[in-house]
């Protein structure tokens, strides 16, 4: 084999280089490269063939030893995988709707650029962005985590609809994108959940068993030394039964041994434990935080601080100690579940496997839900005394 993987001059070869050869002659002349003029009518077409052939047999070679190299167990077959339209966009790529042999998947792609924009050193950042992602994903197995179909680091191949859906069009991706493939959950987001029923609520049965759905998948995570740092309801999905599953990896990491090593803003500000507003050092607790931030929003169907700006949520949670205020109506146990998550202390806030326990102990027989937003009034003030 010599350096380009052509291997043995064959017939068909040599007849190649003749062609190239003949196609210089004819269209050089005696004249100097810097000076070369073509002729149309001397451009020898079977030789360009010859050497198109050429160049597209050694891109399937270079392609074919790719494919030879170990397969890592995560890497899914691009021939199976359909995408169909896209469901939403996000700061970590476009989630699309598809389908991967006959299963109904969300596909999340990562777009690293054209070819050739991004630096070296911009893609090396992305591409272990995303073996991270997979890294913490492909081995999770619960029921109130979305299940993890498989990824692939090269997309090159596969083909994806355009903007205008109805002209059936596709394009492809530049090479470097990427994409990993969880299961389609129908119901949406559970942000989107809470908005439908933002004026008539939700009831209290209904509020613990969402309660209970994201403390044991975040209970889970962090029994396997999971910090997922983006809790909030807009990466929570509801399925078909109503069933809660975490959602979007794209921030998650496996929880270092030493606390100084995980620092940096993450998530959405509102969710933000104050540690983590604070630029500090934080560990699994900062999703306890968010946790008990989710708790009150499912409760309410509200949205945390809708009034204030970041600037005033970061000051204000970090400074003043603020919270989300919670309604007259709301069960004491539910509160207090809500307070002790959301403490500005992370040491004294609770793991989620006793915040399971706690949900798991309330009684949800004689109702407690929050009242609908035509009986009642309004659930925010700022206050500096506000707080757990």
């Amino acid at each position: 084999m010599d350096s380009e993987g052509e291997g043995v001059r064959t017939p068909k070869r040599e007849l190649e280089a003749v062609g190239a050869l003949n196609s210089k002659m004819k269209g050089a002349g005696n004249q100097s490269s810097k000076d070369m003029i073509f002729r149309a009518d001397k451009i020898d077409l079977k030789s360009l063939d010859a050497q198109l052939e050429k160049h597209l047999s050694r891109v399937w070679s270079r392609n074919n030893l790719d494919t030879k190299r170990p397969k890592e167990e995560w890497e899914i077959d691009l021939a199976k995988l359909d995408l169909r339209y896209v469901v939403a966009h996000g700061a970590y790529g476009t989630v699309y709707r598809g389908t991967y042999d006959t299963q109904d998947v969300a596909v999340k792609v990562l777009d690293w650029g054209e070819d050739g924009v991004a630096t070296t050193t911009e893609t090396a950042a992305l591409r272990a962005s995303f073996k991270q992602e997979v890294a913490v994903w492909h081995k999770l197995d619960h029921p109130n985590v979305t299940k993890f179909v498989g990824a692939s680091m090269g997309t090159s191949n596969l083909k994806i609809p355009v903007k205008n859906q109805s002209s059936g069009a596709q394009e492809s991706l530049p090479s470097r994108a990427c994409c990993v493939i969880v299961e389609f959950v129908p119901g949406g987001t559970l942000k989107q959940y809470l908005i439908r029923n933002r004026r008539k609520k939700l009831a209290y049965k209904i509020v613990v068993q969402l309660a209970l759905d994201l403390s044991r998948g975040l209970s889970y995570l962090h029994s396997k030394k999971i910090v997922h740092r983006d809790v909030k309801t807009e990466n929570m999905l509801i399925d078909g039964n109503r069933n809660l599953k975490i959602a979007d990896f794209g921030v998650a990491r496996v929880e270092a041994m030493n606390p100084s090593d995980m620092t940096g803003e993450t998530g959405t500000l509102g969710y933000m434990a104050p540690e983590v507003l604070d630029g500090k050092p934080y560990n699994r607790r900062c999703d306890v935080y968010s946790f008990g931030i989710c708790l009150w929003e499912v409760y309410c169907c509200d949205m945390p601080y809708p009034n204030l700006s970041f600037a005033d949520v970061s000051s204000a949670v970090v400074r003043q100690n603020l919270r989300p205020e919670i309604p007259r109506c709301c069960p004491s146990a539910l509160a207090n579940i809500m307070r002790k998550c959301w403490d500005g202390n992370p040491n004294k806030r609770p793991e989620m496997e006793e915040v399971v326990r706690m949900l798991e102990a309330l009684d949800t027989s004689k109702g407690g839900g929050m009242i609908p937003e035509d009986q009642a009034t309004g659930c925010f003030c700022f206050t500096p005394t506000r707080g757990p």
